[in-house]
């Protein structure tokens, strides 16, 4: 079967007791990603998804599986591009965590951003297919779809860097002075708060999307872990990091050659947006300094639970490293001469 971190067995009964007992059963464990253990599973008919809370010991508000399922069933209705929830279980007794299921969802899904196994002609409408995606989920009203207490209205990068800040400060990483000056730049170069508020997925790029097999579209937004109500510049300026990053840098962009590959300017990305969100604030660098700091941090986390034995992803610590490059990058954008 695969390496999974429960007894098979037992998923299997229950998968029978709740579906109807059959004689088709797989499970298999999916490679990548940090932080919720996820599946294929298998099950006469279905096919689904499996994620569930890693175990062991976590952060109190981590790996909230339960957040995202509520998210899957809140936006599905709605039309935003997300797999079809099919059930949540809360009680850690059976495989040890929370964990919940949701639909199978057929299509292409891209590590690397410059997407080599496309053709040319193919790389430019699939972000802009990105674009579409992001605005689809801002475009939806939180209490429309009964998510107005999803998360605390007003401050919300006030709340972000404090909460990102604690963090860092809380890890028992090496020290990296350039994530420190980040910490002190944010907070002087904080903008007004203009009241905007959508849902914020919180980790929002290509490696996080399923694109139909054939067409450059989104056909299922994945990882809702850390989503919440939020700026929807956030979003956006988590987006176009790949701008300001390197291909040995979590498959950047930042420094190909982006006309001979076949790939949109940052400009272009951000005009598409735009286009199907009219009454967008601008980008500025302050979102795109956030971003960066904000994936820092994450790869701190990444860093300490491979030291402490608890990462989803075997080669997570390989990834620590990326927390100080991602910190000097976004000093690189913070200290530029020209604003963004």
């Amino acid at each position: 079967m695969t390496d999974a971190d429960f007894d098979i067995a037992v998923l299997r009964d229950f998968l029978d007791k709740s579906f109807g007992r059959t004689d088709r059963f797989e499970l298999t464990r999916i490679a990548g990603g940090q932080s919720n253990p996820t599946y294929f599973v298998s099950h006469g008919d279905a096919s689904m998804v499996l994620r569930k809370k890693p175990n062991g010991p976590i952060l109190k508000g981590a790996h909230a599986v339960e957040r995202e399922y509520r998210v899957l069933e809140a936006l599905y209705p709605a039309g935003v591009p997300v797999a079809r929830p099919i059930l949540f279980h809360d009680n850690p007794a059976l495989l040890g965590t929370p964990f919940y299921l949701m639909e199978k969802v057929e299509g292409r899904i891209f590590t690397n951003c410059s997407m080599p196994e496309l053709p040319k002609a193919e790389r430019c409408a699939i972000w802009m297919g990105l674009a579409d995606a992001l605005a689809a989920m801002h475009s939806i009203r939180p209490a429309d779809v009964g998510l107005e207490d999803y998360g605390r209205p007003g401050n919300y990068f006030k709340r972000q860097i404090d909460r990102w800040t604690k963090q860092w400060r809380g890890s028992a990483s090496p020290p990296i002075p350039a994530l420190d000056r980040l910490v002190a730049w944010l907070p002087e170069h904080l903008p007004p708060d203009d009241g905007q508020m959508t849902l914020a997925h919180g980790d929002f790029r290509i490696g996080n999307m399923i694109f139909h097999p054939s067409e450059p579209r989104v056909v299922a937004i994945l990882d809702w872990e850390l989503s919440t109500l939020g700026h929807p510049l956030a979003d956006l300026g988590f987006c176009v990091m790949p701008w300001h990053t390197s291909p040995d840098e979590y498959g950047g962009i930042l420094g190909l050659d982006l006309d001979v590959l076949g790939l949109p300017e940052e400009s272009e990305f951000v005009e598409r947006y735009v286009g199907r969100m009219p009454h967008a604030a601008p980008l500025r660098r302050f979102h795109k300094v956030f971003a960066l700091f904000r994936f820092a941090v994450i790869f701190v986390g990444i860093a300490d639970r491979a030291r402490g034995g608890n990462a989803v992803d075997k080669h997570a610590a390989e990834l620590g490293p990326l927390a100080e490059r991602f910190a000097i990058r976004a000093l690189d954008i913070a200290e530029a001469k020209r604003r963004a």
